[in-house]
């Protein structure tokens, strides 16, 4: 709990001192909860005046215990007087905030306040903090009871932003949505330059209303006054996405990008998960890969298979084999080196495939017809090497595959005495 600050006691000190000046009436209007209070000044005697004098310079010197003693000394005389009352009240809450004795402050501080005797400035001055140590003690309901009675007594020309900010705030608590929205979005423009948890609140209403619209326009606004904020960036992102609006989704994040403002995996993923949607696979793979060998993303197999098809679907076959290569180095089945072999008979890489597709069906975990795959495709490459018994035996366990069984039969009829043909078509088998 924050304790009153040093220069807290000369203020009580400059308010109390304003009352020997004289008599007078409050200026006093029409408000919005009805007429506006009037507080006259009133006059202590010298002696009064000056015991007090001597209780605020103990408080200012911290000797609480003693300061203590002397308020409550004079105020049990002060029981017919209550502008004293008041006073004596507002100084007792002082010196127990001191003390961290928080509870019995806020209650000498509502005491003085109840009187309703000090004068209009020093009256709203402790109105508005008892509005704040409420809301510092998270007591919420009983902060926003105490703002809303300041509010409807304050005169318009000293209600500050803060107090709009600190409403908005404790309306966020409650929750209260849309008068946080309100009360926030009247701070910001009040003030000249606002502050950036002011504009954090109003996205956080925002969001919770779902004014992603808005939201879009609050973020953008974020943006250009604190544009190595790499959160605004992917918030907006994501919200722009939401819209619906995928280009400049993925333009926001990739600007990020270029700033260097990416640095986790998760943005990573983000943003080349974007550019693959967008059927720009080159990119997808490009980023992918280099946050992988850079230490930002999981060398993983899903990573790695992710940046194999992004290649694939680029026409980048050798980067794609590569990262292939790399997801089968930690890939628990054959499915990775399957896929490998599809690239590399593509490319009539023989003897390449036939490694891929031993290790392939080395490993297993491969379901009936990828099984069957595997033993064809090797099949067919161990044929273009000219080895036709290991090709006949391979083609043989793809016939026991019904995926694969009336490719198998036509490859091994190939398999007769001089012959030359070599009929493969790549598209006759499903990738």
């Amino acid at each position: 709990m924050t304790r009153f600050p040093g220069t807290a006691c000369k203020w009580l000190l400059a308010a109390f001192t304003i009352t020997l000046a004289g008599t007078g009436p409050a200026l006093a209007d029409v408000g919005p909860c009805g007429p506006r209070r009037e507080a006259a000044t009133q006059a202590l005697d010298e002696s009064t005046w000056n015991r007090l004098n001597a209780i605020f310079r103990e408080i200012s010197e911290e000797n609480y215990n003693d300061a203590f003693d002397e308020l409550r000394k004079m105020l049990e005389r002060a029981d017919r007087d209550a502008y004293l009352q008041a006073i004596i009240e507002q100084a007792l809450g002082q010196v127990e905030w001191s003390r961290e004795h928080y509870q019995a402050a806020l209650d000498h501080f509502e005491k003085a306040v109840e009187l309703d005797v000090l004068p209009n400035q020093a009256q709203l001055a402790l109105m508005y903090q008892v509005a704040q140590l409420y809301a510092m003690q998270e007591r919420y309901p009983e902060a926003l009871q105490r703002l809303e009675s300041w509010f409807c007594v304050a005169p318009p020309e000293s209600i500050t932003s803060a107090a709009y900010v600190l409403q908005a705030s404790l309306f966020l608590e409650q929750p209260d949505y849309a008068a946080a929205l309100k009360a926030i979005e009247t701070a910001i423009a009040m003030d000249a330059n606002p502050a950036e948890s002011w504009y954090q609140l109003e996205l956080a209403a925002q969001y919770q209303l779902e004014q992603y619209p808005q939201a879009v326009e609050t973020l953008e606004n974020m943006i250009s006054k604190w544009p190595d904020r790499k959160d605004y960036w992917t918030q907006l992102s994501q919200i722009c996405y939401l819209l619906k609006q995928e280009a400049k989704s993925l333009a926001v994040l990739a600007l990020a990008y270029r700033k260097g403002l990416l640095d986790k995996q998760s943005d990573i993923l983000s943003l080349s998960s974007l550019y693959a949607n967008a059927e720009v696979p080159y990119k997808a793979a490009e980023v992918l890969e280099k946050a992988m060998r850079d230490g930002i993303v999981e060398p993983s197999q899903p990573h790695w298979t992710a940046v194999a098809e992004s290649w694939y679907a680029a026409d980048e076959l050798e980067k794609s084999l590569a990262a292939y290569e790399a997801a089968g180095r930690v890939a628990g089945d054959g499915d990775i080196d399957l896929r490998r072999g599809f690239i590399l008979v593509d490319l009539e890489r023989w003897s390449a495939a036939v490694d891929a597709l031993d290790l392939a069906l080395e490993k297993g975990g491969l379901d009936e017809g990828r099984t069957g795959e595997a033993y064809l495709l090797r099949g067919m490459a161990q044929y273009n090497l000219g080895k036709l018994d290991s090709a006949s035996a391979d083609l043989g366990r793809a016939q026991r595959y019904e995926k694969t069984r009336d490719a198998a039969r036509h490859w091994m009829n190939q398999l007769g005495p001089g012959s030359v043909n070599r009929p493969w078509a790549t598209g006759s088998i499903e990738k």
